[in-house]
């Protein structure tokens, strides 16, 4: 028998609802209007500081113009394209700044197009995904089932995402969808040609080889470890503990690939419309409840990815 990632029945203790959160873990209206306010001078200071972790650091290495540099700002950018496209997520969400004009304008072009991701049509598919998880219509349906797989398995996957196969198939569809005169597409590419022609005309070329080689295959690593750690070999279900993991929250996970604590990811799931600021909260009151308990959570992502690639290899016949 291949071993299951859902928690058994046992483990989910039956104690919602509570004066505070409903029977589906989000909470009431009290608390649900203090934990969905938007702090928009903040969140604005994490933008501009989430931009010049970026832009600033390929930046930096052009300046330097050295192969270390390069090289430096490339490990960098792993994490950088995390950042946009977490904060993208956020943006997607309308939970960065409750002037939806500004949030749509600086989650596009400014978050979004530069890490090559279509805004508009992943809100659309963003959605369906919060609407039933791992159902039907689940965009992301082929990414997390039949897990746990085998070590050998996972590996390829991995490999192929550090070695720009996964990359290549969002480039040609981006390029396929610009040949069928998407809007979006073709903004996406006119962003992409502002950062190459800035990188030509400062005579820094390699900056821009860093910033899309970075996403090509850096993140596409991190970005697959991270949304296994969200829903792989999960089931449909109305209790959401069946379909999304809990993995405990450390500092160097949180620096790495996991920011603007999207690893709270249940607590996200629980109540689509909480800023991230406020998913600890959230997550502390699931806890609080016993609807959320120490059996059911992961103690780190190292546990988890070990289970994830835990199934037997077929005896050859």
């Amino acid at each position: 028998m291949v071993a299951t990632l859902v928690p058994p029945p046992d483990a989910l203790p039956d104690v919602l609802p509570t004066a505070r959160l409903s029977a589906r873990g989000m909470p009431v209206r009290e608390l649900r209007d203090e934990l969905r306010r938007i702090p928009t001078a903040r969140n604005v200071i994490v933008v501009v500081s989430a931009v010049a972790q970026t832009v600033g650091v390929v930046v930096a290495a052009a300046w330097i113009d050295t192969w270390w540099a390069y090289l430096l700002a490339f490990a960098q950018m792993g994490r950088g394209h995390c950042q946009l496209n977490i904060l993208g997520h956020e943006a997607a969400h309308r939970l960065l700044f409750p002037n939806q004009r500004a949030n749509d304008l600086v989650g596009r072009f400014v978050l979004a197009y530069p890490t090559f991701q279509a805004f508009s049509a992943y809100r659309r598919a963003h959605f369906a995904h919060h609407r039933d998880e791992l159902g039907p219509d689940e965009p992301d349906l082929a990414l997390y089932r039949g897990y746990p797989v085998t070590r050998a398995s996972l590996r390829r996957k991995l490999t192929r995402d550090l070695l720009f196969v996964s990359a290549w198939k969002n480039w040609r569809g981006l390029f396929g969808a610009a040949r069928r005169r998407s809007r979006e597409a073709w903004q996406i590419l006119a962003v992409q040609a502002v950062l190459a022609g800035a990188a030509v005309i400062t005579l820094r070329p390699l900056a821009y080889v860093v910033w899309i080689a970075a996403w090509g295959s850096l993140w596409k690593v991190s970005n697959r470890l991270r949304s296994l750690a969200e829903h792989a070999g999960m089931e449909r279900s109305a209790d959401r503990r069946r379909t999304t993991h809990v993995v405990h929250q450390s500092w160097p996970a949180r620096f790495a690939f996991v920011p603007y604590h999207t690893g709270w990811h249940l607590a996200h799931h629980a109540d689509m419309g909480v800023p991230w600021r406020n998913l600890p909260r959230l997550h502390d009151e699931l806890v609080a409840s016993g609807w959320v308990t120490e059996a059911i959570t992961w103690p780190n992502y190292r546990t988890f990815w070990r289970a994830a690639a835990s199934r037997t290899a077929a005896p050859v016949k």
